[in-house]
């Protein structure tokens, strides 16, 4: 087996032309993200889901650049080979064109992702175009945008309807013009990513709209039982680590009280003409 290569864009559009299925997860830490490097992930995304999965908020908007930046230090630092991208938070982009232009550059310089990703349609096409020109990959995000959760109603399927899916076909057309290299459609029907897929020279990556895309991405946490408040429809979940975990502190909890653990293994020891010599010192 030949050793592993960091990915690339180039390889991820070839992917796209060839039709591989790209693969890509979310990662928080260090040890996720050598998981998911180990397990040859295409792409990474330290996303701003890490408010509600890590740090318990109730949405994603808490979630701010200070966090996103130590978070994907941390992922970089266990994911050699993924492309790995940093996730703009609520307030990090829209404001401004420079902001936007700023704060991208931060992921890419103190993060040490190799591209970034943004909510956001034919409005956030400017700032698209400018981090782009500013030399860094932006990967964009339609449909269920979780920032605009507000004006979308809450966390609802969107372009059920001709109208609102027209929208979503606009602004990834939109958005590829602007310069993304990849779009992440999220909770859209199948059929309508089916049509933006077929219209796209880019990659269109489903987060619960259906397989005729070119790749999936899932949350890590969702896919291994680690976030408790729910568990969202479109999840597969390939183990239940969360149970596990939880069994296992219950068994240390009922050892630690019935005097099972620790056991003369997991302890160290002081020779006996030592511990002979501490004695007299304490006389």
């Amino acid at each position: 087996m030949s050793e592993r290569i960091k990915v690339t864009l180039p390889q991820i559009f070839e992917m796209k032309r060839s039709g591989q299925k790209i693969t890509m997860i979310t990662a928080y830490d260090y040890p996720t993200g050598v998981f998911a490097d180990r397990a040859g992930i295409d792409i990474v995304l330290v996303g701003d889901s890490m408010a509600m999965t890590v740090l318990g908020y109730s949405t994603t908007l808490p979630a701010t650049m200070a966090e996103l930046i130590a978070h994907s230090q941390a992922v970089t630092r266990g994911c050699k080979n993924s492309f790995v991208l940093g996730d703009m938070p609520y307030m990090s982009y829209q404001p401004s064109i420079e902001m936007a232009v700023q704060n991208a550059g931060r992921f890419m310089s103190e993060g040490g992702c190799d591209g970034i990703k943004l909510e956001g349609g034919i409005t956030m096409a400017d700032r698209v175009e400018a981090i782009v020109r500013a030399g860094i990959p932006v990967m964009g995000h339609l449909g269920l945008t979780p920032q605009s959760m507000s004006m979308l109603g809450g966390f609802k399927v969107q372009g059920k309807d001709a109208m609102m899916a027209k929208r979503i076909i606009d602004d990834a057309k939109a958005l590829e013009e602007a310069g993304a290299f990849s779009i992440l459609l999220e909770c859209v029907p199948s059929k309508v990513t089916k049509l933006v897929t077929e219209r796209a020279e880019i990659p269109i990556i489903s987060i619960g709209a259906g397989p005729d895309c070119d790749g999936q991405l899932l949350i890590f946490h969702d896919m291994f039982g680690l976030y408790p408040a729910f568990t969202p429809k479109f999840t597969k979940q390939y183990a239940d680590v969360g149970e596990t975990i939880v069994q296992g502190l219950k068994r240390y909890a009922e050892e630690v009280r019935e005097g099972l653990f620790p056991e003369p293994k997991h302890g160290f020891t002081i020779r006996d003409e030592q511990y002979e010599e501490l004695l007299k010192m304490l006389e």
